[in-house]
């Protein structure tokens, strides 16, 4: 029996499920051959499975991303503004820390930092910081700077900086996904620019609203089925028209199978107006879906879609240190997981890797290895709400 909350299952029951296809990513770069090296949804190169398998979590940032706008709009509702943008404020500045200090260190194990990575969590810091001056902002300007954010931000694509000026460096962390050499052995990725996610969150806060309490179900359905419907068709007409909304546009080839992936291959870093569609539209589908959904299969992601913060550090930990126990257990240098800059610089891990269905295997053992202790800590977190610092992990 779960104990009690006043949390909304359907939006847990979405990120939950995003938060389990996340894993599937993460054991495939940790464990699918040539992985570090080979880009799944290169048209030339990948395979429809290998494609699909990096197609379905894409879900997960974008998704991860707006929801954590909507639970700012819930947590809120019982709070002032001033408690609410403090919250935030603080919340976010300890995941940028989060990102920087102990998830780099959990995704590379390089003591030295000679790789840091700027992902999805400091994405998701950044996006909170800058919402907790939003929220002072009337409701409809905010949902009006998302949508122009997350419609027009496409349109500085072509601005392409490069070195390592502080001029370059700001653009990168707002619109270019970039590689930063700082040395022979060092270097850092901006693999996250904010620009979108602000606006993505943004979004996520407005959609709040339907969730207040009293709202009326059959209204917010139909708001949510009318939503999602409409960014798949738009989704759909601007991929069609092909001339805006992607950094890359799509291309006939030689193969059926290769111009559709052509046309799904929509660029997540940053993540363009395409990709938000074809990702949040399905997303609101679900939310009108699984509303009045009750059975095991939901009560499964409720738990991992609970406890967001403890899963995402266990599950990459766990994941990071079962590829080292393989290497240990199948061959080779269990040194080379260590992910230094020079094991990318060098490509030391380039034959490295096992087939696509053991890459499944692995994630599926993972998630029901982890669901028993997601489990605990949700009951934990609810039975302790006094807690204050509970809310931050």
């Amino acid at each position: 029996m779960k104990p009690k909350t006043n949390r909304i299952e359907s939006i847990d029951i979405l990120r939950g499920l995003v938060m389990v296809l996340m894993a599937l990513d993460h054991v495939r770069d940790y464990f699918n051959y040539g992985s570090f090296f080979i880009d799944p949804t290169d048209v030339e190169t990948t395979t429809p499975i290998l494609f699909f398998t990096r197609f379905i979590t894409h879900y997960c940032a974008p998704v991860f991303v707006f929801l954590a706008g909507t639970s700012a709009f819930l947590y809120g509702r019982n709070k002032t503004k001033s408690q609410l943008s403090k919250f935030l404020l603080t919340r976010g500045i300890w995941l940028i820390f989060m990102e920087v200090v102990v998830n780099n260190l959990i995704w590379t194990f390089d003591l030295s930092y000679s790789f840091p990575i700027l992902q999805v969590i400091w994405a998701i810091g950044f996006s909170m910081i800058c919402l907790s001056f939003l929220i002072y902002l009337p409701y409809k300007w905010i949902l009006v700077l998302g949508l122009v954010i997350i419609a027009g931000h496409n349109l500085l694509d072509g601005l392409v900086m490069q070195g390592n000026s502080p001029e370059a460096i700001m653009w990168y962390l707002l619109h270019q996904n970039h590689i930063m050499v700082l040395g022979p052995d060092k270097m850092i990725l901006f693999h996250y620019p904010v620009i979108p996610w602000i606006g993505l969150m943004a979004l996520g806060y407005c959609l709040g609203q339907l969730y207040v309490k009293d709202f009326n179900e059959k209204i917010r359905r139909t708001w949510l089925l009318r939503m999602g419907l409409g960014a798949l068709a738009l989704f759909f007409l601007i991929r069609g028209l092909n001339v805006y909304g992607d950094l890359v546009p799509w291309t006939v080839r030689d193969s059926s199978s290769k111009t559709v992936i052509s046309f799904f291959n929509v660029t997540k870093y940053p993540p363009s107006l395409a990709f938000v569609l074809i990702t949040i539209g399905p997303a609101l589908l679900f939310l009108y879906t699984i509303e009045n959904v009750k059975n095991s299969i939901t009560n499964f992601f409720l738990i991992f879609g609970r406890v967001p913060f403890f899963y995402y550090f266990l599950h990459v930990l766990v994941i990071h240190t079962t590829a080292i126990i393989g290497i240990i257990i199948f061959g080779g240098n269990w040194k080379d997981m260590i992910l230094t800059a020079d094991v990318f610089m060098n490509e030391t891990l380039v034959t490295y890797g096992y087939p696509l269905w053991i890459t499944y295997m692995v994630w599926i053992g993972i998630i029901f290895a982890l669901y028993p202790l997601c489990e605990k800590y949700m009951i934990y977190k609810i039975n302790n709400k006094d807690k204050w610092w509970l809310s931050y992990l």
